[in-house]
Parts: structure tokens; C-alpha cells; sequence
């Protein structure tokens, strides 16, 4: 086995379903210090500290993707880093049969499973599609998870919840924020929705606060939020991702909203509570008026 000190600084997962499909993951285009900007990747990223490759990559796809999954070493790969860096990334290879719209994207634009012919038509980061090729030369693909995993409310087998955050910012005047999303984002196109994002490793205030920066350049100090509505919910029919929604409300603020992410949001609207815009993002709807009636906490999708 390898010292810390000669493992690989970069790890990834390549999960592949019963199908032959591969999970992608397509990354940011316009961040800094992005690798491979707007290419289709893997998950993974770089070891902290005195962690171990198969840590380090456990940690990254559970924060990217909020899976659990068994995973083997299939190999090592060069690349290179956002400034021209030469590195090496352990490769792990793990099987999962899960829907891709399911699962959260704190990071990046979206999760798409692919087969490997497709993926030949598409704009792949370089030694991801190293690591099909070998992939499918070998195909040392794990067994799927036991389909005798324990169930859960709903009928669900046991899934992680994604946590994310939301802000409902009122005017005096009584008139709350509301943003139209780009109709080619993954969930909810076209569709009105509260400013939002998934956690990334940080608490629920500290996650809002730079939301509310990266997508309307909006400042609000974590002092002023407020918890005012929390709903608990279970998408596509009960057989889905549980969801835990929390709606903070900003009790003071500086600057003006503005479109920060024109890939997902088109525009920012102030609209009235009472008389909300179609189409919006149902649960969204819920919040609003469970916060009008003073109403805590709710439930979707629940059986």
C-alpha cells in the first residue's frame, strides 16, 4: 500500500449502472480555478490534510452526490490543474442504479448518466474519457447494492436527505423575492423559485449568506436570518430524494438583486405573496403561504 506522501493528490468515482451507463457530472464554464471548465466529468477532488485517497474520495462523492457506495481502485490517471499543473487522480469505479435527477448539485450544473458511445459526442473532460475507455476495456464493475436494503417511509430504500437552503426576502412594502429559472436548468425550468442552493461543508446560515451573494450579489449578515418555514418532502411519488427545504427570512440587507448566474436564473421579481406567478416550483408555493399563515414546518410527498 502507498504512503500518504506518494498517493495521488486527486481522486474520483466513476459510477456505472446495471445498463452500462456512466454518471457524468458537467462542470462550472465560467468559475475561476475550475479544471476542465465546461467539460463532463466524474466526481472527486483533492485529499485534505493527512487523508487517504479512498477518505478523500468517500468525503468528495458524498458532498458532490450524497451517496454512500462501495468502491474499488480501477486506476491512475494524469491531468492537469486549473493553472497548467501536472497531477495524478486515483480512480475508483462503484456501481449504482439511482435516478440522476434525484440527486443534489452543490457543485457544477448537473449529474447525466450517459452510455459510452454517447459520451463520444460530448465535450469530456480529457482523462474522464481515459477512464471510460479503460473502463470498457476491463469492465470490473461491482455488484449493485442488495435490492433486500432496508426500506424506508414512503417505500424508499434508505437514501440520504439533501438538505438545502432558501431565502424569503420581503420588501416593506410587503412583496417578496422570487427568481425565473433558465428553462435548460435540471430542475424546475422555467419555473419560478425562492433564491436558493444546496449545503456545501458549512452550516445552513453560513450556506445562505454566500448563496445570496453568488446568485443575486445580495449581503446579509448571518446575524440577520431567521428559521421561518421548514418543509420536509419526497419527491416522485414517495419513491424519490427526501429533501429537508429551510426558508430563512433576511430581517435587513444591502445592494439590488441581480442575475449573477444567467445560466440558471433569467431575472429576479418582487412579487405579491398573496397572488404568486405560474408556473412555480410547488413546494416553493407551499413555504410562502405556510409562512403567511405563521405555519413552522410542513410535509410533501409523504405517505
Amino acid at each position: 500500500m502507498a504512503s500518504l506522501s506518494t498517493e495521488p493528490r486527486g481522486t474520483a468515482a466513476l459510477l456505472v449502472n446495471t445498463t452500462g451507463q456512466y454518471l457524468l457530472h458537467l462542470r462550472d464554464a465560467n468559475k475561476p480555478h475550475i479544471c476542465d471548465p465546461g467539460t463532463w466529468s466524474i466526481p472527486g477532488g483533492g485529499r485534505e490534510g493527512e487523508e487517504s485517497c479512498r477518505q478523500a474520495v468517500e468525503r468528495e462523492l458524498l458532498e458532490e452526490t450524497g451517496l454512500r457506495v462501495p468502491l474499488e481502485p480501477l486506476t491512475i490517471v494524469d491531468a492537469h490543474g486549473p493553472t497548467g499543473d501536472k497531477g495524478q487522480i486515483q480512480v475508483y469505479v462503484g456501481a449504482w442504479d439511482g435516478d440522476d435527477n434525484t440527486l443534489p448539485c452543490p457543485e457544477g450544473i448537473m449529474f447525466r448518466w450517459f452510455d459510452a458511445e454517447t459520451t463520444a459526442w460530448l465535450t469530456m473532460c480529457p482523462w474522464t474519457a481515459e477512464v471510460i475507455a479503460l473502463h470498457q476495456r476491463t469492465a470490473p464493475v461491482p455488484a449493485p447494492r442488495s435490492p433486500s436494503s432496508p426500506a424506508r417511509a414512503g417505500g424508499s430504500r434508505a437514501r440520504l436527505n439533501a438538505i438545502g437552503v432558501h431565502l424569503y426576502l420581503e420588501r416593506e412594502d410587503g412583496r417578496i423575492l422570487l427568481g425565473r429559472r433558465h428553462p435548460d436548468v435540471a430542475f424546475a425550468g422555467n419555473q419560478f423559485h425562492a433564491l436558493a442552493g444546496h449545503l456545501e461543508t458549512e452550516n445552513a446560515v453560513a450556506g445562505l449568506v454566500r448563496e445570496a451573494e453568488e446568485e443575486a450579489g445580495l449581503v446579509i449578515a448571518p446575524e440577520d436570518l431567521e428559521l421561518v418555514h421548514t418543509v420536509h418532502m419526497l419527491d416522485e411519488g414517495g419513491d424519490g430524494q427526501p429533501r429537508l427545504g429551510l426558508f430563512f427570512r433576511a430581517r435587513t440587507w444591502s445592494g439590488t438583486p441581480e442575475v449573477r448566474e444567467p445560466d440558471k436564473c433569467l431575472e429576479w421579481v418582487w412579487v405579491d405573496p398573496t397572488a404568486l406567478p405560474e408556473p412555480i416550483v410547488a413546494y416553493t408555493r407551499n413555504a410562502i403561504e405556510a409562512i403567511g399563515r405563521g405555519v413552522a414546518y410542513s410535509e410533501l410527498g409523504w405517505t
